[in-house]
């Protein structure tokens, strides 16, 4: 008997093995949700989606604060905000490039120095912007003051004409036939379908020149029928334009009935677009 339990007990093995293989399993182990997460958070940063790697990251430092991967994957966005700053810039768009400096600040912010050269770039681009309008409004406002001593002297000429042929007219005044003359545009082009005139002034309170420039901008509206947009960084500073304006054109002929609109464009030095009516 002894001898057939030991010749039963490789059988009893095989059964035993070949029911463990034929029985699911149930231990797999499930797949690390932070591995996951981490492989998302590469490939955003690979493919330069900048705004959906500061979401997961965020959503990663809530789920696993304490992961020291995490310090890692900040600076190396930050970096790469950083970057793309440096890039707005070169390309002009101050607004990009600012918003990209504030990302990069608000993830290293015990480091500021990191973004020192990134912010005072973006600060000498915005000066030197705000000096070239400047020096554009100081222009228009010397060849304004250069059309006015122009037509002072011609109306100087005209009179001493007048003068002298009024004396040598000794028996009958002669007739002189009334010749229309084409008006002429103070500030618009008359090629143009629009024309831009800056405001600069505006944006710095300088009411004396924005007023002598709006005498101009009246004479072209009222002359040539233009209808204006007035486009200005905040909705409180259209109705002062619109007022100062209307009062001038108002002022050149109280029964002209001026077009006028408005766009609030809060990164763009304030302007006046012109469009004269085509006969």
């Amino acid at each position: 008997m002894k001898s057939f339990a030991f010749r039963g007990l490789p059988l009893v093995l095989v059964l035993l093995l070949a029911g463990c293989q034929n029985t699911p399993s149930h231990n797999v182990l499930p797949v690390d949700e932070l591995v996951s997460a981490f492989r998302q958070l590469d490939v955003s940063l690979a493919e330069e989606r900048l705004d959906d790697a500061r979401s997961q990251l965020d959503a990663l430092q809530r789920r696993a604060s304490g992961d020291t991967r995490l310090e890692q994957y900040q600076r190396q966005l930050a970096d790469a905000y950083m970057e793309q700053g440096r890039e707005a810039l070169q390309q002009g768009d101050l607004d990009r490039a600012a918003q990209a400096l504030g990302q990069a600040r608000s993830l290293l912010p015990q480091a500021p120095s990191l973004s020192h050269d990134l912010n005072q770039a973006i600060d000498r681009a915005r000066e030197a912007r705000q000096n070239a309008a400047e020096q554009q409004a100081r222009e228009a406002a010397a060849r304004l003051d250069a059309q006015r001593q122009e037509q002072l002297r011609q109306q100087r000429l005209t009179a001493e004409r007048q003068l002298k042929a009024a004396a040598a007219a000794v028996t009958e005044p002669a007739v002189e036939p009334v010749v229309e003359r084409a008006p002429k545009a103070r500030l618009i082009d008359l090629d143009a379908t629009t024309s831009s005139v800056a405001l600069p002034m505006l944006d710095n309170q300088d009411n004396e020149n924005l007023r002598r420039l709006l005498d101009s901008v009246a004479a072209d509206v009222v002359t040539f029928h233009c209808a204006v947009r007035i486009e200005v960084r905040e909705a409180k500073d259209y109705p002062w334009v619109a007022a100062l304006l209307s009062a001038r054109i108002k002022k050149l002929d109280p029964t002209f009935r001026p077009r006028l609109s408005q766009k609030i464009v809060p990164q763009q030095v304030p302007r006046l677009l012109l469009s004269p009516q085509r006969k």
